[in-house]
C-alpha cells in the first residue's frame, strides 16, 4: 500500500513539471535519458509492463510497480493514467525512500 508521503511527493513532481505520464511520455524522454525512476500501475496490461520493464533495465532506470491506475493517477489530478516517468533526481530518491519505509 502506497503511504501518503509518497503520493504528496508524486503531486509535487507534476506541478514542478518534473514528471511525465502516459506511455508515448514517457517511452520518449526514457530514450532522451530524462527518466530518473519509472512507476507502472499495478493493473497495466502486461504487454505495457514487459515493454517498460525491458526498456528500463536497458537504461539502468529502477521501476517501481504501484497498486492501480487509480491511485497513481488520483495523486496528480489525472485520470487512467499507468506510466509515470520522474524527471528529477532528487525527487526520485525521496520517492524511493518514502516507498521503502
Amino acid at each position: 500500500m502506497t503511504n501518503n508521503r509518497f503520493l504528496s511527493l508524486l503531486g509535487f513532481a507534476h506541478k514542478s513539471r518534473n514528471l511525465v505520464t502516459g506511455e508515448d511520455t514517457c517511452i520518449i524522454n526514457i530514450k532522451k535519458g530524462a527518466v530518473k525512476l519509472l512507476f507502472l500501475a499495478g493493473d497495466a496490461s502486461d504487454n505495457t509492463k514487459d515493454r517498460f520493464l525491458h526498456l528500463c533495465k536497458s537504461k539502468n532506470i529502477p521501476v517501481r510497480v504501484i497498486e492501480d491506475r487509480d491511485t497513481l493517477s488520483s495523486a496528480i489530478g489525472k485520470v487512467n493514467r499507468t506510466v509515470f516517468g520522474v524527471t528529477d533526481r532528487k525527487f526520485a530518491e525521496e520517492m524511493l525512500k518514502a516507498l521503502d519505509v
